[in-house]
């Protein structure tokens, strides 16, 4: 493959690999477990994009992509130092400032191993604008999804289609965010919303939440279908579907979703800047409904972007998604499917590429992905894995043996990945070259607000990011005189104490905290978010008063109870400092008492999932462990196979044989018995025989003799054929079962294999600890 194009990295033989932009229009899909350098590949193939000219949608669910604003082209410790792990440097047994000197030299080594210099870096700087946004947080540069629903400009006389389906994923998105699932041809809340938007988008009118939300209970609409709407959709359980949605947009933490850059893709990924852009979308701080809420909503409106673009071959635009787990099930259908589809199927002829990038093959709908023309394998972490891969290959593979594929996956090293692609005459192994970016590992939504400083915003978010500490690990949080209050209906009320009714408010502190479990050992690497409670906060605040509960900003609200009073608690509750040392102390106590238990078998390398049952676990590992029995087995019948045809084939022609001899045997003693004796007993016995006559008889006789001593030694002759095919068969049946004594000993050696299961705890560092969101919130009690 030429060097031309976009530099991956070198292949075995030293030789440069690179791919044409162009072959990226047939999309492309990376995968590789914990520790591949799937993300190093990753952040590998935007830089050659950007450094090619090519704009650049990265879909951003872990946190990783914003790594692609840390390159430093002076390469220097004091340029790397603000960005390392304190975590890794203590790992390391360094101080900050040593490891950051440790890093540089690695960073500067690694370049110069794949041939790039400092100039490269700063070209990579100068020709490139990178954005992070965060929809739904001020951290980076707001994202308008709200008001997403204004009407395109494109026909409904030629683009019926494509409009509806931007109105299917804005509704399935928008209703999942209220926690309804609806389906677009059966759910009455998602043909009712569909219709008030197209309704709007006819008549060339704007939508926005609010509007949509007073169309639920006034509809300017008669019918739906044939039915009257108060029939197909009655008022009061419009109503409900008002105040639900209602309540999503009364939310003060909802109010930053329709605040920010508008989201329009000709403007993210252009614009008169003269720079290649690249739009980072940041998710990490989202929940899963969140996410599913802004991928569909901004892949619906990609997909109505490119269907006014003219068509070209060149590559266009790429879109990368780090990680797409949870996006394109093979089964399930959420909100986000359908527009990765669409772009799958449909993008190329618009100049439109998507690499799709997972961890877990095994959760991916491999039909759809059938559609990607460019596969690039790395380590993978099981069989089941390989071989989901394997049938996704087949695709790009051609006319490629699916056993050579098998061979060159399994033997992979970090950082190595297997490149299949159908523009490509056959696979390629290939090392990826060393990233111009800084990989730190995840950024926090604090590390986002220090790389966007000076970045264009809303007066009110510009405010607000500005009050802020550049480089404060502490939480948003609330202040003393801003206060919230729990509403009565919240569900969780009880738990902490708390009573409907209650005139009596005491104050707590609210905490959202995200926990990351990454062991590359393992391939774990999996998050989870919980929400708790701490206090009362009378005499200050204890950790160990926590009661975790689901709460959600609808259980917070500005009102007070009437008539309630507030019990006093320290001054310094409230004060900035004070949130700042409460986020860190419920950091390290999540640190010291937060643990990920899993199942280990040594002997087979197997390691359970996150979840997994110890049962479920074993019958993983007994079902690997028949498969290795299974193909050690297999050499064994390979090994004995020629010699048990050696046998079958000798006792067939011993067998044979005796039956040959036995025949002639037979037929010799009859001969005698006519030819001999008969002869000369009807002439001694006879009478009339003459001394010539009997001695010729005699010498009758001593042929005859003669004749019996030839059929003897045909019967010796038999016997020993017999006595040969016996030995023979019983050679056979040795053979048998020492091939069975041999299997079975493999198989009682793997069984064994199989029951060695052991339990490891993964435990979080500092830095996969996240308290994202603090509030002090005042409780009615009794």
């Amino acid at each position: 493959m030429a060097a031309e194009g976009l530099r991956l990295g070198a292949t075995a033989d030293g030789e440069p690999l690179a791919v044409e932009p162009r072959d990226l229009t047939t999309h492309g899909v990376i995968v590789g477990m914990t520790g591949s350098g799937k993300t190093g590949l990753g952040l590998v193939l935007l830089e050659e994009a950007l450094l090619a000219g090519v704009p650049v949608l990265a879909l951003d669910p872990k946190g990783d992509l914003g790594n692609l604003l840390l390159t430093f082209p002076d390469l220097a410790p004091a340029s790397f130092q603000p960005w390392v792990n304190e975590s890794d440097a203590r790992e390391a047994g360094l101080s900050v400032e040593e490891y950051a000197v440790r890093i540089a030299g690695e960073w500067k080594d690694g370049l110069a191993a794949s041939g790039i210099g400092t100039e490269r870096i700063k070209a990579l700087r100068d020709a490139t604008e990178l954005t992070v946004y965060t929809p739904g947080s001020s951290a980076g540069v707001p994202l308008n999804m709200v008001g997403s629903m204004r009407a395109p400009p494109l026909s409904w006389d030629t683009e019926a289609e494509t409009l509806r389906d931007e109105i299917e994923g804005t509704v399935s998105s928008l209703l999942g965010l209220v926690g309804v699932t609806a389906d677009p041809l059966s759910s009455r809340e998602h043909v009712l919303l569909s219709n008030l938007l197209e309704h709007a988008w006819r008549a060339g009118r704007d939508h926005d939440l609010g509007t949509l939300i007073g169309e639920i209970q006034s509809p300017p609409l008669r019918r739906l279908g044939v039915f009257e709407i108060d029939a197909f959709f009655p008022p009061k359980e419009r109503t409900e579907l008002a105040l639900r949605l209602n309540a999503l947009v009364a939310s003060p933490s909802f109010a930053i979703w329709g605040e920010g850059a508008p989201l329009d893709p000709a403007e993210l990924l252009g614009g008169a800047s003269g720079k290649t852009r690249a739009a980072i979308v940041y998710l990490a701080h989202l929940s899963d409904e969140e996410r599913q809420f802004a991928v569909t909503l901004i892949l619906s409106k990609v997909v109505t972007w490119m269907r006014g673009l003219s068509g070209t071959s060149e590559l266009r635009t790429l879109i990368y998604m780090d990680e797409v787990f949870g996006f394109v099930p093979p089964v399930a259908v959420p909100p986000a499917k359908k527009p990765i589809l669409t772009i799958l199927k449909q993008a190329r002829a618009y100049g439109v590429g998507m690499v799709l990038a997972t961890q877990n093959p095994v959760d991916l709908d491999y039909k759809a992905m059938s559609n990607a023309a460019t596969w690039l394998v790395g380590r993978l972490q099981t069989e089941r894995d390989k071989a989901r891969v394997l049938e996704g290959l087949k695709s790009a593979a051609g006319d490629t043996d699916v056993g050579t594929l098998d061979e060159a996956v399994g033997g992979l090293q970090k950082r190595q990945f297997l490149l299949v692609s159908a523009h490509e005459p056959k696979p390629l192994v290939f090392s990826t070259r060393w990233a111009m970016s800084y990989m730190r590992g995840p950024l926090t939504k604090e590390q986002i607000t220090v790389l966007m400083q000076g970045r264009e915003r809303p007066p009110a978010v510009a405010q607000a990011v500005s009050a802020a500490a550049p480089a404060a690990e502490a939480a948003s949080s609330t202040p003393q005189d801003a206060a919230l209050y729990v509403h009565p209906a919240a569900p969780w009320l009880a738990q902490v104490g708390g009573a409907p009714n209650g005139k009596r408010l005491r104050r707590f502190l609210a905490a959202r905290v995200s926990l990351r479990f990454d062991d590359a050992t393992s391939g774990v690497d999996t998050s989870h978010e919980w929400e708790a409670l701490y206090g009362p906060l009378d005499t200050g605040l204890d950790l160990d008063t926590e009661v975790a509960v689901d709460y959600d900003d609808r259980d917070f609200g500005p009102t007070p109870p009437p008539g309630a009073t507030k019990v006093e608690v320290p001054a310094e509750i409230g004060e900035e400092a004070f949130l700042r040392a409460a986020g860190t102390a419920i950091q390290r106590r999540a640190v010291d008492a937060q643990s990920l238990t899993i199942y280990r078998n040594r002997e087979l390398k197997l390691y359970s999932r996150p979840g997994e049952s110890r049962e479920a676990f074993a019958a993983r590992a007994d079902e690997a462990a028949q498969s290795g029995a299974d193909r050690e087995a297999a050499k064994i019948r390979d090994r004995l196979e020629a010699k048990r045809e050696r046998l079958e084939k000798a006792l067939e022609t011993a067998r044979r044989r005796a039956e040959e001899l036995q025949a002639d045997q037979k037929t010799r003693t009859t001969t005698e018995l006519l030819a001999g004796a008969g002869t000369v007993l009807s002439v001694l016995l006879g009478g009339r025989g003459r001394a010539r006559t009997i001695a010729r008889a005699g010498g009758a006789i001593g042929t005859a003799a003669s004749r019996r001593g030839m059929t003897v030694r045909a019967a010796e002759r038999r016997r020993t054929a017999e006595e040969k095919a016996t030995a023979t068969e019983q050679s056979l049946e040795e053979l048998e079962q020492e091939l069975i004594d041999e299997i079975a000993e493999i198989d009682a050696d793997w069984a064994a294999k199989a029951a060695d299961l052991d339990v490891i705890q993964i435990r979080p560092e500092s830095s996969d600890v996240r308290v994202g969101e603090l509030n002090l919130v005042w409780v009615p009690t009794a």
